[in-house]
Parts: structure tokens; sequence; C-alpha cells
């Protein structure tokens, strides 16, 4: 018998765009919502038209984006223009049957169409409403507009971030776009709770630049506790905890343990380095018995924590020499059977391809697409012992299911779809329809 999925019989439209939208209506499509993506051939997901992530080979197309393929997978996909009567009118009653309305636009877009919370409301009572704008729906600057980048500066992440002497230096990914969709699929969730204890709907305001707040982990201390701001000068090499030259105590990153730094590891890829992080003195003296008992690393300069504060470079530069004799993955393996903290470095290659456990877990999951090919994409990072969540379909392609929602889910005859496509409802006029429209149209 197959297992329940958690969200089964959960409607979601799904409005969102580039990438934390997205990633937000993809964890509850994982996890069994029916989620319908709305979208429109002549205004283009950025991650639909993102033609640098096609794979090589694949001819370069609105259905041929490696990035929608991951960030959709599970979903449904409609063509409807929203900005003619019939197209607002039907989207109006897709929405007075579903469940969570999502979208990450600028706070004014979908009152501008209409479609605020209020009036959503008039059509369903008990919607949910998640808005995941950057800086949300209330204050004075809430129309102002975000990307990742820009909300991770505005929210103090950049700062913390970068070498001495040299300008901020930003983060190597889009980490708001994410973690702000983790936090839209969590307060859905949790608006969905409610409402089924409750029977209320609500409007979830989430604000993309708030979430990096909560993001920047003790340095908010410094302001508050020892009333400086958060200081980034003489940042360390690596990812020591206490840096040359700053105090030990009335630090926000420590102190709290030295060891803690990526060392080099044998071999000349790039990526040859692993992290190690002894966070007692116990530990640390299994690191020491484990490379040996060498003379630099004893005699008492090394023995407690302030000491090995005090004597940092020397002990990283001796732990280097040691971690120099082995792989990464063979230092790993050495380091956690003596019970010491360490991992090696993984680049995307190494996750995908060579991540035993990652493996064992199912992270990575090959899926068919009729476009893009049989390729691997992101799996949800957990399971449920009574319950499915995974990947069960590749992305939409564009417009694929908008015949079966207007037909099987909004009850709209064959001929009344047909004159949608005929009108320009559910297609651009003068845009030619792809093979698998026409299949669903005979």
């Amino acid at each position: 018998m197959t297992a329940a999925r958690p969200l089964a019989g959960v409607r979601v439209v799904d409005f969102t765009w580039v990438r934390a939208g997205p990633w937000s209506a993809r964890w509850l499509a994982i996890l069994g919502a029916d989620v319908i993506k709305v979208e429109w051939p002549e205004r283009l997901d950025s991650s639909r038209r993102n033609q640098t992530t096609v794979p090589p080979g694949v001819e370069p197309g609105p259905n041929s984006s490696g990035m929608f393929a991951d960030l959709h997978v599970n979903k449904r996909a409609i063509t409807i223009n929203v900005r003619t009567l019939k197209g607002m009118e039907l989207i109006q009653r897709l929405i007075s049957v579903s469940d969570v309305v999502i979208e990450n636009f600028s706070s004014r877009v979908m009152q501008s169409w209409g479609l605020g919370y209020d009036e959503m409301t008039k059509l369903n009572p008990a919607i949910i409403y998640v808005s995941m704008a950057g800086l949300g729906h209330t204050g004075r600057n809430h129309a102002y507009t975000t990307m990742g980048p820009s909300a991770q500066a505005l929210s103090g992440l950049t700062y913390l971030s970068g070498l001495p002497d040299e300008p901020p230096a930003g983060w190597g990914w889009s980490y708001l776009d994410d973690t702000g969709g983790m936090y839209g699929a969590m307060t859905a969730l949790t608006a969905l709770r409610h409402r089924d204890a409750t029977g209320l709907g609500q409007h979830v305001d989430l604000s993309q630049m708030a979430v990096g707040v909560t993001l920047n982990g003790s340095a908010i201390l410094d302001r508050t506790v020892n009333g400086r701001p958060s200081r980034r000068e003489g940042y360390p090499p690596g990812n020591r905890t206490v840096w040359p030259g700053a105090p030990a105590i009335n630090n926000y990153r420590g102190p709290t343990a030295v060891p803690h730094n990526a060392y080099r590891t044998r071999g000349e890829g790039y990526n040859d380095w692993c992290v190690i992080a002894c966070h007692s003195d116990d530990e640390w003296n299994s690191l020491v018995r484990l490379m040996g008992d060498p003379d630099w690393a004893t005699g008492g300069r090394f023995d407690s924590l302030s000491e090995r504060i005090r004597n940092q470079r020397k002990l990283d530069d001796g732990v280097e020499a040691w971690t120099l004799t082995m792989g990464k993955y063979e230092l790993t393996a050495a380091c956690q059977a003596a019970g010491v903290r360490a991992m090696p470095v993984q680049s995307s290659e190494d996750r995908v391809e060579h991540d035993s456990q990652l493996g064992r877990r199912g992270m990575y999951t090959p899926i068919d697409h009729p476009v893009v090919g049989n390729r691997k994409v992101q799996n949800a990072p957990f399971e449920f012992s009574k319950s499915e969540a995974d990947i069960r379909g590749p992305a939409p392609l564009l417009g694929q299911h908008t015949v079966d929602v207007m037909v099987d889910l909004l009850g709209l005859s064959r001929e009344e779809a047909l004159a949608g496509y005929d009108d320009g409802t559910f297609w651009p006029a003068d845009m030619p329809r792809f093979d698998y429209v026409e299949e669903a149209l005979r």
C-alpha cells in the first residue's frame, strides 16, 4: 500500500517567479500538495528564460532550463492571461477552490491585479495567502524591490563577509532565496495547521530581508550586549573562531573551538581541503594521538583552549603539515574513527557523484524530463517513516496542464477550452503552440 503524502488534497496556486517563491512552492509539492503554477508565454519566469543552465546538446527554449527543471518538480503548469477579463475570472475561480496562494512579487503587484488578500477572502474566506516580498507588505519601504543579494546586504549578512580592508564580499550564492523559500513553506504549513484547527484562513506576510536578519547569528549580541557594531576587521584566514589580533573574549564568534579551520589535504585539485574542529580538550588530545603525538603538539603549549588560541598560527601550521599526508576522504574517516569532528570540503561534483551518504538518502534523484532528458535533481533532505515526501514527476512544460485544470477542475467544456486558446486567454494568439498543447486540445 502506498503511503499517504502529508499534503495530499491541498491545492496551491503558484504565482511565484525567480527562486525564493518557486523554492517555497516546490517543497509544498514535494510534500504532496497539488501545486499549479500560473504562467504566461510572453512574460516568462526568469528561471524558464535562464539559458545558462540548459544542458549540453539540448535545444534552448522555455522548456529546457535546468534551473526551472529543478525548481518546479511535482508541479502542474497552466498558461493564462490574467490581464484579460476572462483570464482573471478563471483565476478567481481557481483561487475559490484552492487552499493556498503563494507569490513573491513586490508588495504592490497582487493589489494592482485586484487580487489582494481582502479580495481573495471574498472568493474564498478560508484561503491562505503567503506573500514573500523583499521587505514585506507593511512599513515605510515595503514597496522597495529587492533580489536575494540586495536583501542580504540590507539584512547585515554582506557586511560580515569579506577580507580585511576589502569591500564587503557578499556570499557565493543567493542564500536568502533558498532560506526565504524554506520559511515560506514553513509558514504555509503553520497557517494550514491553524486553519485546520480554527477554520480560519489568513495572510502570511513574509519579508525576505527579515529572514536574513535571523541568519546573522550571535553578531547581534555585539550590539545588544557589548554595545558595539559587529566587526570584521582582521577577518580570519580559513574558518577560525578567533582571528589574529582580536580579543578572545567579548567576540561574537567565540572563543569556542581551536583548531577550527580548513586544512589542505593531499592532492593537486582545487578542492583538496578538510575542515577540522575540536570543541574540547579531549577532542584535541584525540587529534594529537591520531597525528602520532608530534613534538610540536606536546609540551603544554596547547593543553587548554586559551593556550591553543594564543598559539593558533603554529597549531594550524602543524595540523596542516599532517593533513597534507592524506586525501580528504581518508583523513575524514580517520578523524571520525578517533572521535574528531572532521569533514571534507565538497564541490558540487563531490556531492552529486561521490558522496555515498547522500546517495543512500537519495538526495540527488535522476528523473526523466521530456526536453532536458534524464537528469539529477535535488530531493528532500528529510525522510518520513509513515508517509512519502519525494520527487514523483518532472517540472511541467509551459502550459502543459492548462486543459486538465480548466476542464477537469474548473468545469469548462472542451469547446470552451479551445475557444480560450483561440481568443488569447490561454495562449498568445500570434505565438505558435507547442505540439503537446495541440495534443491536449485534440
